[in-house]
C-alpha cells in the first residue's frame, strides 16, 4: 500500500468510505418513506399490523441513520484532506448544497425524535403521521444537496476561468446545472428501490423460516410492490440519463457501451468480452438501441469513442459495471411481477401460499438492489475518469501530496469494519429481545390478524 502514489491511495480511500456510505444513506433516504406508507396504510385501514411494521421500521431506522452520520461526516473530513485542491479551486461552488444538506438532516433528526417519541400521544393518528413529513422531504433533501454537489462534478457551470482560476462564482447556478434532474431523480429512486427491497427481503426470510403471522405476510405485500413501483421508476429515470450522457458526457455513454466510431443507428452492445487486442466477444447487439437510448430515434447519431483523445476516455471496464447494473435491475422488476402473479392467484382460491424458490428470490431483492446501487455509483465515478471536475480539473491535479494516506485507509477500514458489525449485531439484538407476537400481543392484535374483542 506505501508503495501506491497519493493520488489513487486518495481513491481508493475515497472509494471506500462512498461504498459504505451509500448503503446507510441509502437506507436513510428511502426507509422513512417506508415508513410512511406503513403508517398510512394502518390509519386507512384500521390495521395494527401497519402500525406495528410502521414502529419497528421507525426503531431499526434510527440505529443506521447513527451510523450514516459517521460515513458522512468521514466523506466531508476526506474532501479537506483528500482533495484540498479541488475544495481550494472548487470549494465556493459547492458550499451552498453543503451547508444545505446541513440544514437538511437538523430538520429531519428533529422532527424524527419528535415522531419516535410521540407514539399514542394524539387523539387523531393523522397528526402523528404528518410529523413523518419533514423526515422524509428532510432525508430526500439531503440526498437531493449531496447529489447535486456530484452533479457540478460531471457538468460543472456556475463560474468563469480566469488564468486558469476559477471565478465569480454563482452557486444556485453550480448547484442547478444540467446533470442535477437525471442524477438526483435517479438517486432518489433507486434509494427507494434498495430500501424496500431490503424490507421486502426481511420479510420474505422471515416466512421463509415458517413464521405464518399475516403481520409479515402484509409486509410481505406493502414492501414488493413498492419495490415493484420504485424499480420501474428508476429504470425511466435511466433512459433520461442515457439521453443526459449522450449530450453532456458522450465519453462515457460511448465507453460504458464499447461505442468507438460516430454513427447513427448504433447498436447497444450487451455483455460481451473484449481482449487485449480490443476485439468483442460473446456480446448481445440490439440493433438501433444505442442511437434510440441516446435520442429516441434510430437515426439518432451517437458520438463515437474514437473522437475524444486517449488520455481523456474512461475505462472501458466501465461497460461490465453498466452491463451488471442494468441485469439487476431487470431482475427488480421480474422478481416482484412474479410475487404480484402468484399473490394474485391466491386471492382467486389458490391456498398453497408461496413456494420456497420464491421466497428465496425475494430474500435476494435487498442484496440485488444495494449490489446494483453500488454498482451504479461506481459507473458515475469511474465513467467521469480521469475529470473530477470534468474538462476543467483532473483527478491527478486534485490529490493530496501527502505520503500518509495509505494510514488513513487502514484506520478508516477498522472504523467501518467495527460500525458496520455494531450495526447488525444492534439491530439484531433489538429485535430478537422482542418477539413480533409479543408485541402484537401488547396491542391486542392476534397472530393471525385482527383485534382481540
Amino acid at each position: 500500500m506505501v508503495d501506491l502514489d497519493p493520488v489513487t491511495l486518495s481513491r481508493m480511500l475515497t472509494g471506500l468510505t462512498l461504498i459504505v456510505h451509500i448503503v446507510f444513506a441509502s437506507i436513510g433516504v428511502g426507509v422513512p418513506l417506508m415508513i410512511a406508507l406503513a403508517e398510512w396504510r394502518g390509519i386507512r385501514k384500521n390495521d395494527p399490523h401497519y402500525t406495528l411494521l410502521a414502529r419497528r421500521w421507525a426503531r431499526g431506522f434510527v440505529i443506521s441513520v447513527a451510523v450514516g452520520v459517521v460515513t458522512g461526516t468521514s466523506i466531508g473530513l476526506q474532501l479537506s484532506l483528500l482533495w484540498p485542491t479541488f475544495m481550494r479551486v472548487a470549494g465556493q461552488a459547492i458550499a451552498l448544497p453543503l451547508f444545505m444538506e446541513t440544514f437538511a438532516f437538523f430538520v429531519e433528526a428533529i422532527f424524527l425524535g419528535i415522531y419516535l417519541y410521540t407514539w399514542e400521544r394524539f387523539k387523531k393518528p393523522m397528526i402523528h403521521l404528518l410529523l413523518l413529513i419533514p423526515v422524509v422531504l428532510g432525508s430526500s433533501a439531503s440526498a437531493f444537496f449531496i447529489t447535486s454537489l456530484n452533479a457540478f462534478m460531471n457538468a460543472p457551470q456556475g463560474f468563469t476561468l480566469k488564468n486558469g482560476v476559477f471565478a465569480e462564482f454563482k452557486p444556485l447556478v453550480a448547484m442547478f446545472n444540467p446533470a442535477t434532474p437525471t442524477k438526483v431523480s435517479h438517486v432518489l429512486a433507486s434509494s427507494y428501490t434498495a430500501s424496500a427491497g431490503l424490507l421486502a427481503g426481511i420479510a420474505a426470510y422471515s416466512l421463509l423460516r415458517g413464521r405464518k403471522e399475516a403481520y409479515f405476510k402484509k409486509a410481505l405485500k406493502l414492501t414488493v410492490i413498492s419495490t415493484f413501483v420504485f424499480a420501474v421508476s428508476t429504470a425511466i429515470i435511466g433512459d433520461f440519463s442515457g439521453k443526459f450522457l449522450a449530450k453532456y458526457q458522450p465519453e462515457k455513454l460511448a465507453a460504458g457501451e464499447w461505442h468507438f466510431e460516430t454513427t447513427d443507428r448504433a447498436p447497444l452492445i450487451y455483455g460481451g468480452v473484449m481482449d487485449e487486442s480490443g476485439s468483442i466477444k460473446y456480446a448481445i447487439k440490439i440493433p438501433y438501441a444505442l442511437s434510440i437510448l441516446a435520442g429516441n430515434s434510430p437515426n439518432t447519431e451517437v458520438i463515437g469513442l474514437n473522437e475524444f483523445p486517449v488520455d481523456e476516455r474512461p475505462s472501458l471496464k466501465i461497460h461490465y459495471l453498466f452491463d451488471t447494473m442494468v441485469t439487476i435491475g431487470g431482475l427488480l422488476v421480474l422478481i416482484p411481477l412474479i410475487y404480484m402473479f402468484r399473490h394474485r392467484l391466491s386471492r382467486k382460491g389458490n391456498k398453497r401460499g408461496y413456494p420456497k424458490w420464491l421466497l428465496v428470490c425475494l430474500v435476494l431483492l435487498g442484496p440485488l438492489a444495494m449490489a446494483a446501487t453500488e454498482l451504479g455509483w461506481l459507473y458515475a465515478e469511474f465513467g467521469r475518469q480521469p475529470w473530477i471536475v470534468r474538462g476543467y480539473m483532473k483527478v491527478a491535479h486534485a490529490a493530496t501530496t501527502q505520503d500518509t494516506v495509505g494510514y488513513m485507509i487502514i484506520l478508516f477500514l477498522a472504523l467501518y469494519i467495527v460500525l458496520c458489525l455494531s450495526c447488525v449485531k444492534v439491530l439484531a439484538k433489538l429485535f430478537r429481545n422482542k418477539d413480533v407476537v409479543e408485541e402484537m400481543r401488547e396491542l391486542g392484535i392476534h397472530a393471525k390478524g385482527g383485534m382481540k374483542p
